[in-house]
């Protein structure tokens, strides 16, 4: 099950937050992930406001890239590698 814009063109090579770099932004088109339970990585994502259409810029990454210090909607979160891959860009 995923979560996405369907306004936003599709991007032929999705690629995730993690896989972003520094400074880099980009805009939300999808969150997904294996299971979006009540406890899913996912859900409390979208809670935080990682929604689709969202522009979300890559401030820091750790050297083994785990976490990585994202902004969006003007406040900057600490997200790990697993919740990093569940945003499409």
């Amino acid at each position: 099950m995923a979560i996405e814009n369907k306004d936003l063109e599709p991007n032929p090579k999705p690629r995730t937050v993690a896989e972003m770099g520094c400074g880099e932004c980009a805009t939300i088109c999808k969150l997904s992930g294996e299971h979006l339970g009540q406890n899913s990585p996912c859900i409390k994502l979208l809670e935080l406001g990682f929604t689709p259409g969202q522009l979300v810029t890559i401030i820091a990454k750790s050297p083994f890239q785990d976490p990585v210090a994202v902004c969006v909607r003007g406040t900057v979160i600490a997200l790990r590698k697993q919740e990093a891959e569940c945003i499409q860009v």
